[in-house]
């Protein structure tokens, strides 16, 4: 695909290549530099693998105070600061461009501490999302945002998009569990907002930074919430005859006044998919599943369920399976988890990030296969139902540049079609250049242009993570 655009590599930054290489040298121990163009590869895309670009250089510092005068020192160059987690974003947020300086933070992994009794974890930026749980487990807690690569996706990355996952419906996203941070600005300023107290005064800054994408700064540590596991909890999946009707049923759940810890969709190809993969139980009759997973007392689950059912029947449910183990329970969870990576075993993929009020949910899943089949192509459908967070899976030959146009243009409609409905263009994925020049279709250019003199006040120079987010046409203007 080439329909997504880079700004052009400064030539002066390329020519003095070896000139900055030297002076990061001098700044960070020689195995915290990447230079050398083969071990640079793995830096050049990251979970949106469609575009790649090498790095000028890769720094993988161990301290925020390396991380502070790398960052000086790429100021006072002029040099394109990219900032990197686990490079598992879905969007291109991580993307490089060939006059860019990457820092990754995979290197600081540590948890610094875990406050019980504050119910608070303090961690550095490069700690996995999972890592957080496990750790705390055995003590009755966990950390709540879980998003699909959980197993490898970073707390900074986390904070950079504002990640969810499957128990946001209840728990919310990252900006509800994040309590503070440690964060180096464009010019090697380290500031701290939050921390363990649950407000602060003045302007709230902290939720500015969360999902600010990479373009404030550079996370370092993070201060989130913790919270006690519940008494119990059940997944139990729901079979419908149809997309249309698993979307109404959802809608109903809600606007009954139930929020149930998760509820989670798949449709006839994404159950397909993910069965083959894990296993998980699935009913196969169907054509749509929800994975409606209640937590509390054995009471508190009945009770919840026996409504939940109720609605389910008024919808004609096909097939109702409660999990009867933590074995059964976990295999119902790995399948869903494991969607993205087995869709990637049949098939390349796009995926679309789009959020929807729920009662637009069967209208836009309709209107989604339209757009599918309009262009000829494969749809598997698996999201966070509960929130109208949609992830429809592409699917494509990214060998055929024809069949990889057609998968890409048919995202940017289904993108659309999720905010004429009223929605937005991401839920958890963030924009990064995926959806970059969507931007102008939910927001007027007053509203972007007063976004971009936000990002302005942390970033004059308009170094950090470039070609993401904004469209490049208003870029390059603001750059005049």
């Amino acid at each position: 695909m080439s329909t997504i655009r880079f700004l052009e590599p400064h030539a002066g930054v390329l020519a003095k290549r070896e000139q900055i290489v030297s002076g990061l040298a001098r700044l960070v121990p020689d195995d915290c530099l990447v230079t050398e163009e083969r071990e640079l590869v793995p830096f050049e895309t990251d979970a949106f693998t469609a575009y790649r670009r090498v790095p000028l250089a890769v720094v993988l510092p161990e301290t925020t105070e390396q991380v502070s005068a790398v960052m000086k020192y790429c100021s006072e160059q002029g040099v394109p600061v990219v900032p990197r987690g686990a490079g598992t974003s879905l969007a291109g947020g991580a993307i490089p461009q060939e006059d860019a300086v990457v820092i990754g933070i995979s290197k600081m992994s540590c948890i610094l501490d875990v406050d019980f009794a504050n119910r608070t974890a303090r961690v550095q930026a490069g700690v996995t999302n999972l890592r957080i749980s496990d750790e705390v487990s055995a003590d009755g807690f966990f950390y709540a945002p879980d998003p699909s690569s959980q197993l490898a996706c970073t707390i900074a990355g986390n904070i950079g998009m504002n990640s969810g996952g499957a128990h946001c419906l209840k728990y919310g996203v990252t900006t509800n569990n994040l309590l503070g941070v440690k964060m180096v600005l464009q010019d090697g300023t380290i500031i701290e907002l939050g921390g363990k107290h649950l407000d602060s005064g003045g302007y709230d800054l902290l939720g500015l930074i969360c999902g600010s994408e990479g373009q404030f700064g550079i996370i370092t540590e993070a201060t989130v919430r913790l919270l006690a596991k519940p008494e119990g909890a059940r997944p139990v999946l729901f079979g419908f005859d149809s997309s249309e009707v698993a979307g109404a049923c959802v809608a109903d759940i809600i606007a009954e006044g139930i929020i149930p810890v998760a509820i989670e969709f798949m449709d006839k190809e994404a159950i397909d998919i993910c069965e083959a993969f894990a296993h998980a139980g699935y009913p196969m009759d169907v054509e749509a599943l929800l994975i409606v997973e209640v937590e509390g007392s054995d009471d508190e689950m009945d009770a919840m369920l026996r409504k939940i059912i109720a609605i389910a029947k008024t919808h004609n449910v096909k097939r109702v399976k409660e999990s009867q183990s933590a074995m059964e329970a976990a295999a119902i969870w790995k399948g869903r988890k494991s969607a993205f990576g087995a869709t990637g075993r049949v098939a390349d993929y796009i995926c679309m990030d789009g959020t929807v009020p729920l009662g637009q949910l069967s209208h836009v899943l309709s209107e989604t296969s339209k757009i599918i089949d309009r262009f000829g192509l494969r749809v598997a459908n698996v999201f966070h139902a509960g929130d109208g967070n949609m992830h429809p899976l592409i699917l494509y030959d990214v060998n055929d540049p024809v069949e990889a146009e057609k998968a890409e243009a048919a995202g940017m409609e289904i993108l659309k079609l999720c905010v004429d409905a009223g929605g937005c263009l991401t839920g958890e994925h963030g924009v990064g250049i995926e959806k970059r020049d969507l931007m102008l279709h939910q927001f007027t250019e007053t509203d972007l242009n007063q976004q971009m003199r936000v990002r302005a006040a942390f970033d004059p120079a308009w170094l950090m993570n470039p070609s993401k987010v904004f469209p490049l046409e208003m870029k390059m203007r603001e750059a005049v």
